[in-house]
């Protein structure tokens, strides 16, 4: 595809085997995770930029188009918890290590395909690999560091999450524009290469290894149960208005939730039968847990939706280069990335009311953004201040919220919890495309002129401004800084 407060948590009790190594992490232990956190959220948006250069080069339909980018997020968002009981029962730094291996081969597929069709299989394979790589970056961060450490760790994770995010954009038009070797938009998955083998490297040789107690069997009929659950969902969100919500949309959505409760009724019994289930449900007996995953997603359905409608904003809007429009994205990097490192200094004086201020500097960025839009004239110089402040507000919520999450996670449950935790970030963005999009595309269906694409700018920075107003009343659920244990 993402805490009650995030002042430092308490160490967190856990059992011998599951604990990370004696004495302090490798000094590369933070940087080699949040490469795999950074690769697997720059492609799910690093790709938007390349689309028009692959439809020419491949003479690809809008189907095949929509797959391209589909096909990532669908694979992604369905192996996450999956992913992230592999890592509880085979070693974290040995899923990663092959999540990364298996990342760096589908870029390279991807990267050298030939047709659409061996594009989209490429797109595939990335995505599960990500599924894979992505729980076991929180697993491990959550199992390798304790108190300050591992409130600084999740911080720079949030930042990760967030540059990948708001400067994928500007990465993918500076890479097409420079045309770096002729390789067009093949660069966008080829410059995985080099970074995504050489931290594959570096994790098999000097990440800890943690994994949950025992060496019990997978739960395989719980992991197709989620896998199921998960594509009823997420499938018709990423491709439902696409392809004007036809029926097969709406029954995969109406076999969502049987299958998730078939899925928790399946792992309560077998946590009752002495197995070993694939999600501890326990996790959500935890406040800080369950109001948080209920915040995170909140925030991806905002943020990413947001990136999405903007970008269409700046492109076919005010008819901006897509490298000029990626630069116009770095005034937001700018506000998210000096939001987010400083953050939980906020935190551990404010708890829970950081994530609350990062709302309303948000909402302050948006509504100068909707002042700055209101007149297609207006020189675009007047969006500087409203995009700082939201990615201000984006920074402070974000990384605050993250900590909070996974404060109290056992040391035994971290890779399954990050597999939750990154499933709500992804199934945020589904949801947030989805909601926006029909907001976007009814307007602009309504109006006519110049000003169509402006004016369907204006309703979604409407949409999103009222997420945000709904993620500072959840916020208000997780637990203080007393209940927290701070």
């Amino acid at each position: 595809m993402t805490d009650s407060t995030t002042v430092p948590a308490a160490p967190v009790p856990a059992p011998a085997q599951a604990a990370a190594p004696p004495g302090a992490p490798h000094p590369a232990t933070l940087p080699i995770v949040l490469v795999g956190v950074f690769l697997s959220g720059l492609d799910f948006f690093i790709v938007n930029v390349a689309v028009p250069a692959i439809r020419l080069d491949l003479h690809a339909t809008d189907a095949q188009i929509q797959l391209v980018v589909a096909a990532y997020a669908l694979a992604y968002g369905v192996g996450l918890i999956t992913g992230g009981r592999l890592g509880d029962l085979y070693g974290r730094r040995r899923v990663l290590a092959l999540g990364m291996t298996l990342f760096t081969a589908a870029s390279a597929a991807a990267g050298a395909a030939p047709t659409a069709e061996l594009l989209i299989a490429g797109r595939v394979l990335q995505g599960a690999a990500a599924a894979l790589m992505a729980p076991q970056v929180v697993g491990i961060i959550t199992t390798s560091y304790q108190g300050q450490a591992r409130t600084r760790a999740l911080s720079w994770y949030a930042a990760a999450a967030g540059i990948a995010a708001v400067f994928g954009q500007l990465i993918g038009g500076v890479l097409i524009r420079t045309d770096v070797l002729g390789l067009g938009w093949r660069a966008c998955f080829l410059v995985n290469l080099p970074i995504g083998l050489a931290a594959a490297v570096a994790a098999a040789r000097l990440l800890p290894e943690s994994e949950a107690p025992g060496r019990s069997r997978p739960d395989l009929l719980g992991l197709l149960l989620v896998t199921a659950a998960l594509t009823a969902v997420c499938l018709p969100l990423i491709e439902g208005r696409e392809r004007g919500w036809p029926l097969w949309t709406w029954l995969l959505l109406a076999a969502g939730p049987p299958l998730l409760a078939a899925f928790a009724l399946q792992q309560r019994r077998l946590a009752r039968t002495g197995g070993s289930p694939s999600l501890d449900l326990s996790l959500f007996r935890e406040r800080a847990f369950t109001a948080g995953l209920a915040a995170q997603l909140i925030f991806w359905a905002s943020m990413a939706s947001y990136f999405l409608v903007f970008a269409l904003y700046l492109q076919q809007g005010r008819h901006l280069a897509p490298i000029a429009s990626g630069l116009v994205f770095s005034v937001l990097g700018v506000g998210y990335v000096a939001a987010s490192t400083t953050a939980r200094h906020l935190a551990a004086r404010i708890g829970r009311h950081a994530i609350t201020a990062g709302c309303a500097l948000r909402a302050a960025g948006l509504l100068l953004e909707l002042w700055a839009v209101a007149d297609t004239a207006t020189s675009l110089w007047w969006l500087v201040p409203g995009l700082l402040l939201d990615g201000c507000g984006m920074g402070l919520s974000f990384a605050p919220l993250t900590a909070t999450v996974l404060a109290r996670v056992p040391a035994a449950s971290a890779g399954s919890a990050g597999g939750v935790l990154t499933t709500g970030l992804q199934v945020g963005n589904a949801l947030g495309v989805a909601l926006i999009g029909l907001v976007f595309y009814r307007v602009l269906a309504d109006t006519s002129g110049p000003d169509a694409v402006p004016a369907a700018f204006r309703a979604c920075l409407l949409y999103v401004l009222a997420a945000t107003a709904l993620l500072a009343l959840v916020v208000q659920a997780l637990p203080g800084r007393k209940a927290a244990g701070r």
